[in-house]
């Protein structure tokens, strides 16, 4: 692509670079300058206008980045109309956003001319969200960059939306004098509030005292009713021995992993019933702020895999706004 300078006589059909304001005639960055556009700008004592010219084998903004977008957009998404060399991506469903980054990197590192960017990984989002933007940063790509960015391995629908599939959630709260009815109350509101977007509702929930026993009992009543449990300790776990991962254990469940790398969240417990998903809950997840305890409960309600191995990969970025309500806020760390 030719760009820069040219004499008013030899401006048209050229693409101009910026915005000109002549009074009450102006032409838009980007238009195509017309023997009419030509004229009045000679009028106007305009000498040189800065002007983009399309050579051999560049692609125009506007395809350039429609092509790509065709190319990235996977699953749920809704591609808007080019646009100053620009393709938006929305989402067409609640769920989690999903995104090869190494396919992203890529095309990004491919050549200036070629951008792409996306929301983090299993980002929450919902109809209408924006999960992708292409933008084509000059007039034009070369075709050869863009014929690159279209082969990049893995480039195929890179981004898409998981959508939330509705489970029946049961919940189970233990309890310690001293625990207030209100606070439990509160605790279900939070988590109801939590699944409204995933349209799963809570389908049983039971309150037991802190003891593995009795917890062991609960959870074996709950789980014919249930598709995904959710206990919220009275106490919160500090160990693997502990009440909640004990009351699992004993009535046949598997612990997959304890703790997780993400504050506030450290104290998560994910265990399994033969396919039933248990979360044992950190205090944390009592607040609507944005912990740990969402990263899990997001991806097993749309599918998406979550075991230990990807719980020991969430460190990065898993240092989160403080919450308030926490018993030993950072703050008063020493």
């Amino acid at each position: 692509m030719k760009f820069g300078p040219v004499p008013i006589d030899q401006a048209e059909g050229a693409i101009a670079a910026h915005a000109l304001r002549l009074g009450e005639f102006s032409i838009k960055k980007g238009r195509v300058i017309g023997a009419e556009d030509r004229a009045m700008l000679g009028a106007a004592g305009v000498e040189s206008v800065i002007v983009a010219r399309l050579e051999a084998g560049d692609v125009s903004e506007d395809e350039a980045a429609r092509r790509l977008a065709e190319r990235l957009g996977g699953d749920h998404l809704r591609r808007e109309e080019p646009f100053t060399g620009r393709v938006n991506l929305f989402a067409t469903v609640n769920g989690l956003a999903r995104v090869a980054a190494d396919a992203i990197d890529a095309i990004n590192r491919v050549d200036d001319a070629v951008t792409v960017a996306t929301l983090a990984k299993y980002r929450p989002v919902v109809v209408g969200d924006m999960v992708a933007t292409v933008k084509i940063i000059p007039f034009a790509a070369p075709g050869a960059a863009l014929a690159a960015a279209l082969a990049t391995p893995n480039s195929q629908g890179a981004v898409d939306v998981a959508p939330y599939r509705a489970r029946r959630i049961g919940v189970i709260s233990t309890l310690l004098p001293g625990l207030k009815a209100s606070v439990v109350a509160k605790t279900l509101r939070v988590l109801e509030g939590r699944l409204a977007p995933t349209g799963s509702p809570i389908s049983r929930e039971c309150r037991v005292a802190h003891d593995a026993a009795a917890l062991a009992r609960a959870i074996e009543e709950t789980r014919p009713h249930c598709d995904l449990i959710v206990i919220f300790g009275a106490s919160a776990i500090t160990d693997r021995r502990d009440v909640i991962p004990s009351a699992i254990e004993a009535g046949g469940g598997r612990i997959e992993h304890f703790g997780m790398p993400v504050d506030p969240g450290n104290l998560l417990l994910l265990a399994n019933f033969d396919g039933i998903p248990v979360l044992g809950a950190p205090g944390c997840a009592r607040s609507p702020r944005v912990n740990g305890f969402d990263w899990v409960l997001s991806r097993l309600l749309a599918d998406v895999e979550v075991g230990r191995a990807d719980i020991q990969a969430m460190g990065v970025g898993g240092l989160l706004m403080e919450i308030a309500s926490r018993p030993q806020p950072r703050d008063g760390d020493v």
